[in-house]
């Protein structure tokens, strides 16, 4: 099982129990509300907005906020903001690789937050270019296992264009090519497999092993980014050891 895996398993349990869910509804929101300029305000025509709206509601974000922020980002309601995505690169204590990437309305207070939160915490920003070779887009979807088993989620998305179902203790994750993760998600429905998230992060290609003093240290860096308000996601190819994911979860 790899850092990652471990990493994102426990980062998806603590949202539902995090003491920052205010910020996390506020980061959900703001998908929507882009998915939504960006591909037109109806769901159904849109798997983008699909999902950041299935993510909102699998968090708890109120039905009224999500409706708000889908009409904002479509026009139909004013106030939506010029919402960019940036990403910026770094490192973390021990040499660990960060890619961060942002949704903001101002480049200039992100790249300050984004360098504030990594230097403050030992690590240090890096040129572009000089961590993302290190990562690939890929679609991930993850099926919680209460209700199937591996073989049911494996033959629902042989043809759809998965590359690996990966067993993550509580969850199944499903990984494709960024462009499959739609025919994926859609196949487990037809499967009549519920899914919890279906995403397009950045996974890397190789993971760096940590002991448990430097993972700690990991941790601190990669959660003062995901304080930062216009911070949306932040990817490493740490490694982490159980002791942290488990203290962590």
């Amino acid at each position: 099982m790899s850092g990652h895996s471990k990493w994102a398993t426990t980062k998806h349990k603590k949202a539902a129990i995090d003491a920052k869910r205010g910020k996390l509804f506020a980061k959900l929101v703001k998908n929507i509300e882009v998915a939504a300029r960006m591909g037109g305000g109806d769901p159904e025509g849109n798997p983008t907005l699909y999902d950041a709206i299935q993510k909102a509601k699998k968090n708890s974000v109120p039905l009224d906020n999500i409706e708000r922020a889908r009409k904002r980002g479509s026009g139909e309601e004013a106030g939506g903001a010029e919402w960019q995505t940036v990403m910026y690169e770094g490192y973390a204590p021990g040499g660990v690789a960060l890619l961060v990437e942002c949704l903001t309305d101002n480049k200039n207070r992100a790249a300050s937050d984004v360098r504030t939160a990594i230097t403050r915490n030992g690590g240090s920003m890096g040129d572009a270019g000089s961590v993302s070779y290190l990562f690939s887009r890929k679609g991930v979807v993850l099926v919680p296992k209460k209700g199937t088993n591996e073989d049911d989620v494996t033959m629902a998305v042989l043809d759809a264009g998965a590359e690996n179902v990966n067993d993550l203790g509580e969850s199944y994750e499903v990984v494709s090519e960024p462009s499959d993760v739609v025919p994926v998600r859609t196949a487990l429905q037809e499967a009549g497999i519920e899914y919890d998230s279906a995403e397009t992060p950045f996974l890397p290609s190789a993971e760096v092993s940590l002991d448990e003093q430097t993972a700690r240290k990991v941790v601190r860096v990669i959660d003062a980014l995901e304080d930062a308000d216009d911070v949306q996601y932040v990817y490493s190819n740490a490694d982490f050891p159980d002791e942290v994911v488990e203290a962590v979860g």
